[in-house]
């Protein structure tokens, strides 16, 4: 037996399920429960969508069966960048910003732009850089928190642990009227 917990061990080789890719995942198994013969009210409470939408897509799956419920390719214009650069993209941008030179651990669309055209040689528009993170990679927008640089946590803990209860021990009136009458 191995002394490893086996909750700690991952298989890095599995990627996240992208927004479309989780969606055909869902219709998939409505269709799994169609035919099973679930009604409609349950197959969207256990797929999680809205009633309409698991009728509407029964009605489809009535005509064509599973097919009917599977993606269908995007119309238009191809993608700039096919499934292999997107791959090496997602491992550029799991690497950091600083790996690529950047000052702060903080990707921007612009960084990101800059990675995509090292890593491709493709050169995207801004709104496609904000596609390719959140349709196509799955990332969200993360803001950091705003903190000063300069911040000494051992000076705010005696601020608060000295300072603060001396400030604090006078009603605001009666503090109010000292310092108006020349007194500390």
């Amino acid at each position: 037996m191995s002394s490893k917990p086996q909750d700690a061990v991952a298989d890095v080789s599995v990627l996240p399920l992208t927004r479309p890719q989780l969606a055909e995942a869902r219709r998939m198994r409505a269709a799994e429960l169609f035919e099973q013969r679930r009604p409609s009210s349950e197959v969207a409470r256990a797929v999680g969508m809205h009633p309409e939408s698991v009728r509407r897509w029964k009605r489809l799956w009535e005509q064509g069966g599973a097919e009917a419920l599977r993606r269908r390719p995007a119309t238009g214009r191809p993608p700039k960048l096919d499934d292999a650069q997107v791959e090496a993209v997602r491992a550029a941008l799991e690497q950091g910003a600083r790996a690529h030179g950047f000052e702060a651990d903080l990707w921007t669309l612009e960084r990101v732009d800059v990675v995509v055209e090292r890593v491709t040689g493709v050169t995207l528009a801004r709104a496609s850089v904000w596609r390719l993170l959140t349709g196509r990679l799955g990332w969200s927008l993360q803001r950091p928190r705003r903190q000063a640089v300069e911040r000494d946590e051992s000076e705010i803990a005696r601020w608060v642990a000295h300072e603060w209860p001396r400030i604090k021990k006078c009603p605001y009136g009666f503090r109010q009227a000292a310092l108006i009458l020349g007194g500390s």
